[in-house]
Order: structure tokens, then C-alpha cells, then sequence
């Protein structure tokens, strides 16, 4: 996947998905298969000599991808497939590309000068999208500049010259342009004038339990998963993302005090703006454990303070089930299973290790 923050160095033509996407949840990957079926049968009518066709009709299409790049940016962050770019331009005959087109900061985040917890962070969001299919993420810098862009120059700056946008899929609550004055039919109209379609995506709904629509359903939104990760509704969570949630970091040196009650932890540390699910003690799923050739090994976490040995410090700690070895400097994807217990404080060690062999006990019975 091609990975920039430039739009000078985007690649196109491209077929655009636009949004935030926090999450790529159920509702944003609505919004992102457009371009992706679109791609592929773009595909398909070039290896059968039919052509290129602008048109897109995502009622009658598979959802696929290209895979034309790898990854590049000139963003300062850690990337996916970072192989640099590729070895000659796209070529003339070759269908667009289909292109997922975000920004950071969040625009929330820009205006109200408070840091904003992500749901996906930016390589867990290019992973995502990477593993959905899509070609190239554009992920634009929210700054002055490109806040002050009218939905005019926003489109012909960015969607026309430097993306050469040949169709652009949205949600139908898009706004777009300085102080969001661009409305759906504004980008419908500008679309007519630079030649590019427009698919606007209808919000999609669930069934979940919670406060429901007259339908008996409700919108599927970043702010639902949040709130279910809050309450430790993992199941709800994971039906509106469609995905159980998970957390990728680091292992870093801890206290090692789980080492001295018999339960050694690996201490994982997070990007800063990851949101993070309410504390407590879950079961979970540990994926890229080095030189073990298991899927994944149940484990036990804890997000908290430890009241019983701390009490000051959050921590995210994980204990896995049946290994042993050295987990440090190893990057780990920890997926969330099922919400054990809140966390609490002990009055003794012993106590605390009771507890613990309990958890582990479930924990097992649940893998």
C-alpha cells in the first residue's frame, strides 16, 4: 500500500473514499467498498482488452483490490510495507487506484485544541485498510492551510489536480470546505463540473441493545464503540466494528512485580492516542509472539493502576497463558475476548494471587 501525507506525491487516477474513518468500522467500510469493487473491475476490463470505464456501478461488483503499491510516506511515523516507492510511475493504460483519503489530527481534535482518543490510530488504521484491500491512504495534515480551503479549492486542489479523482464515495453526513460549508450536493455539483461521480453511502444501522431508532436500530458510529468500550460491552463493540477490539504496542521494561508472585507480565505500551477500554481485567489474544508458531496465546490483561502494589500509574499489563520466554522490545496485537472483572484492591499478596490464578483459570476455559 502507498502511504503519504503529501498530495504532491499521491498517486492517481484514483477512485476516492473521503472520511475520518476513527475505527474503520461496519459503517466506514460501507463507505470504502465503492471504490474497491470499482478498482477491481477496472481490473478485470484491462486484462480482458475492454478498456478503461470511468463508470462505476457497486451494486453488481466483488469486493477486491489491486495491490499495484507498496508502501511509502514521508510522514513521520512508523509505516506498512515501508519498501519505498515503486519502481516506475503508474502507467497510462492502468485503472485507478483505489484510495482511501483521511487527515490528521482529527478536525475535531484541530478546533477544539483537545487531544482526541483514536480508536485506530495511524498504523492500525493503514493496517486495517491495508488488509481491506485499498491501494493507497492520502493522509492530509489538518492545519490552517487546508482548514481554510473553500469545498471549491478543496476539490479542484486536491480531489482533481493532484489526485485526479475519477469517482469519490462519502457518507451521506459528509461535510467538506471551510467551516464544513460543503454540503453532498455541493461536491455532486462540483463533481459534475470536473468530471467525477460521486456515490454517497446511506448511514448504516444495527440492532444492537441500547437507546434504538422507531426502526429498532441505530447508526453505526465511532461514539458507540467508545461507549461500549467504556461500559465493557465487548460484544457490542465488536459488532459495530466488526471486529473484536484490540491493542498493538511495544514491550517495555515494568517493575517486574508480577514476576515476584509467580505471574510475570509483559508491559505494553500503547501510542498516547489510543483510546483505551474501561480498567478492569480481561481475557485476551496475543498475536506476534516471536518464535512461536501458534495463532495467537491466551493471556490475561490488566488496564489499571494496580491498587494493590501501585495504585497511582496506569498500566497495561499481559500475562500469557502456558509460555514463558522474553517478550521485550517485541511488538504485540493484543485482542480483547471477554471483560473478567473490574479491577480491585487487595488486602494482602496472597489475596491478590488468588485472584489472579481465578482469572487465569477462566481465562483458559474461554480460549
Amino acid at each position: 500500500m502507498w502511504i503519504t501525507s503529501s498530495p504532491t506525491t499521491a498517486k492517481g487516477p484514483a477512485y476516492v473514499a473521503l472520511g475520518n474513518f476513527d475505527g474503520v468500522h461496519l459503517g466506514h467500510r460501507e463507505v470504502i467498498r465503492p471504490v474497491l469493487e470499482a478498482a477491481q473491475a477496472q481490473k478485470a476490463a484491462i486484462s480482458q482488452g475492454a478498456g478503461v470505464d470511468d463508470g462505476i456501478d457497486a451494486s453488481v461488483l466483488d469486493l477486491a483490490s489491486l495491490a499495484l503499491f507498496r508502501g511509502y510516506s514521508d510522514r513521520k511515523f512508523s509505516i506498512i510495507n515501508s519498501d519505498g516507492p515503486p519502481d516506475a510511475p503508474q502507467p497510462s493504460w492502468a485503472p485507478p487506484i483505489a484510495t482511501v483519503l483521511t487527515f490528521y489530527p482529527h478536525p475535531q481534535e484541530y478546533f477544539s485544541g483537545v487531544s482526541r482518543p483514536l480508536l485506530t490510530p495511524i498504523d492500525e488504521k493503514a493496517l486495517q485498510l491495508k488488509e481491506m484491500g485499498v491501494d493507497q491512504l492520502v493522509l492530509l495534515p489538518f492545519n490552517q492551510e487546508l482548514a481554510s480551503l473553500s469545498p471549491e479549492q478543496f476539490v479542484e486542489l486536491i480531489l482533481v489536480r493532484h489526485l485526479q479523482a475519477r469517482h469519490v464515495s462519502v457518507g451521506i453526513d459528509f461535510r467538506f470546505g471551510c467551516r464544513r460549508s460543503g454540503s453532498i450536493e455541493d461536491l455532486q455539483r462540483l463533481g459534475q463540473r470536473w468530471g467525477f461521480g460521486v456515490t454517497v453511502v446511506p448511514l448504516l444501522q444495527d440492532g444492537c441493545q441500547g437507546q434504538t431508532s422507531e426502526t429498532g436500530s441505530q447508526r453505526i458510529s465511532s461514539s458507540r464503540i467508545r461507549t461500549a468500550l467504556e461500559t465493557a460491552e465487548l460484544a457490542t463493540a465488536e459488532q459495530l466494528l466488526g471486529r473484536p477490539y484490540g491493542l498493538t504496542g511495544r514491550v517495555v521494561q515494568g517493575q517486574q512485580l508480577g514476576r515476584t508472585i509467580g505471574f510475570p507480565t509483559a508491559n505494553l505500551k500503547v501510542p498516547a492516542e489510543k483510546f483505551l477500554p474501561c480498567n478492569g481485567v480481561y481475557s485476551v489474544r496475543v498475536l506476534g509472539v516471536k518464535d512461536d508458531p501458534r495463532p495467537f496465546i491466551a493471556g490475561v490483561m490488566n488496564i489499571g493502576s494496580r491498587p494493590t502494589v501501585d495504585g497511582t500509574t496506569q498500566t497495561i499489563e499481559v500475562h500469557l497463558l502456558q509460555w514463558s520466554g522474553d517478550l521485550y522490545g517485541q511488538t504485540l496485537r493484543v485482542v480483547l475476548d471477554r471483560y473478567l472483572r473490574p479491577e480491585q484492591r487487595f488486602e494482602s499478596l496472597d489475596g491478590l494471587k488468588r485472584q489472579i490464578q481465578a482469572d487465569c483459570e477462566t481465562a483458559l476455559a474461554l480460549s
